[in-house]
């Protein structure tokens, strides 16, 4: 049975895609087989890899509220060793209709549970919100995992996700584990090493060690549609990417 990350943070520009896609090649590097959910209306993920999220006829979207079989959304990713189920814009519609439905919060759990025994990884890269979606996303995962920019205020936000973990953890999945991805650090400036450490500190054995620092060439391999770890296989990020793989 695959082991299910949840890449969760209701604030935007964190870094979430990025680090779906990267730990989605770096685990293929390591000779795994790797499902990657695009679970964003946005279709960042989807576009990240260089597909286009409006041609696609099935998306997650008809997989939640069709009830499609999950296999019939899979396509490839572009990467050796990893699979996509993309999303559109279409996505935007579920959250209503998936709260009309009894169980909703297991609709994702339900679907992704006869495809995940053929993987040995599923990443799920969730909309920043504290939605319906990112909701399905905790009760199905078993790690969710928090990129967290090195920023004061984006610390602060943290607060609301850790909320809602605690709520799913509590009433429908308590075997939940919470990880938190140092992000976005820039080494030069006092601000970001004094947020990396108050993280550490609060979070402690929660925070995984390896730390993703700023780059131009995160911003450069999404306009090439592909990862980081493929895009720029020897770069520092690269390989961090890779050690945070290996971590957990």
């Amino acid at each position: 049975m695959a082991k299910i990350y949840a890449i969760a943070n209701q604030k935007g520009g964190v870094g979430k895609t990025t680090t779906a896609a990267s730990l989605a090649a770096a685990f293929a590097e390591l000779g795994q087989h790797v499902l990657l959910l695009d679970l964003d209306p946005q279709a960042g993920l989807t576009g990240a890899l260089g597909l286009e999220p409006e041609r696609f006829d099935v998306t997650i979207y008809h997989v939640l509220l069709d009830k499609l079989a999950l296999e019939r959304a899979v396509v490839p990713s572009g990467v050796e060793g990893v699979d996509l189920v993309p999303a559109n814009l279409d996505l935007a519609a579920a959250e209503p209709e998936l709260l009309g439905e009894i169980g909703w919060d297991r609709t994702l759990k339900d679907v992704l549970s006869p495809v995940a025994r053929g993987y040995d990884r599923v990443l799920l890269d969730c909309p920043p919100a504290l939605g319906l979606l990112t909701t399905n996303a905790l009760v199905a995962a078993q790690v969710v995992i928090v990129p967290l920019q090195c920023e004061y205020l984006a610390m602060r936000g943290l607060k609301h996700l850790q909320q809602l973990f605690d709520k799913v953890k509590r009433k429908a999945n308590p075997g939940l584990e919470l990880r938190i991805l140092r992000t976005m650090f820039d080494p030069r400036t006092t601000h970001s090493r004094e947020v990396s450490e108050e993280i550490a500190r609060i979070f402690a054995d929660r925070v995984l060690a390896p730390i993703i620092r700023r780059t131009v060439k995160f911003a450069d391999s999404t306009v090439a549609g592909k990862s980081i770890v493929s895009y720029a296989r020897n770069s520092e990020a690269a390989q961090a990417y890779r050690e945070v793989a290996r971590a957990i």
